[in-house]
This record gives structure tokens, C-alpha cells and sequence, in this order.
């Protein structure tokens, strides 16, 4: 009988095993699914930041030539010749040695 006994002790063992495997199995599985969904959605975020990191780079080349224009301009302003197209263009001043000439 005991060798009986033993033989039994071993078949539930060996049935245990067999089932803690598959479950073991199952839940691996699950998880490789669940890591597979989620590296995609990850990818389509990642997708989704770098048109905007792209576009975001071309924003700041713009503002950096639109800052170089305003730095030029501001250079210009500081000089005569400003100065004296704003007289003309704006108040209509002229040199008193300077003829004006208009179109009828």
C-alpha cells in the first residue's frame, strides 16, 4: 500500500504541475498582449509629438529670423537715412535746395 500511496501523491503533483503551467502560460500571454497594445498606442503618441516637436522647431526658426529682422531694423532706425524717409513719407518735409516734382 504504500507504494500505491506514493504513486498517487506523485500523479497529484505531477497534475498540479501540468496546471500551475498553464496558468503560469495564460497569464504570460496576457501580459505580452497587454504589452503589445500598449507599445502601440505608445508608438502612436510618439508618432503624434514628434510632428508636433517638428513643427514646433519650425516656429522657433521663424521667430529667430523674425528676431534678426527686428534686430536689423532696429539698427536702421538709428540712422539718418531713417530718419530722413520718415520726414519725406510722413510729414512730407524736403531739403530747402529740392525740387518736387508731381505727377498731375
Amino acid at each position: 500500500m504504500a507504494i500505491a500511496g506514493q504513486y498517487g501523491r506523485r500523479r497529484r503533483r505531477g497534475r498540479q504541475n501540468r496546471l500551475g503551467m498553464f496558468l503560469v502560460t495564460v497569464v504570460v500571454l496576457m501580459l505580452m498582449i497587454a504589452v503589445t497594445v500598449n507599445s502601440r498606442s505608445l508608438k502612436a503618441k510618439k508618432a503624434a509629438y514628434d510632428e508636433q516637436i517638428a513643427i514646433l522647431n519650425e516656429q522657433i526658426r521663424a521667430e529667430e529670423e523674425r528676431a534678426k529682422e527686428l534686430e536689423e531694423f532696429a539698427k536702421y532706425a538709428k540712422t539718418k537715412a531713417y530718419y530722413e524717409e520718415i520726414a519725406r513719407q510722413r510729414l512730407g518735409l524736403v531739403y530747402p535746395d529740392e525740387i518736387i516734382f508731381k505727377q498731375e
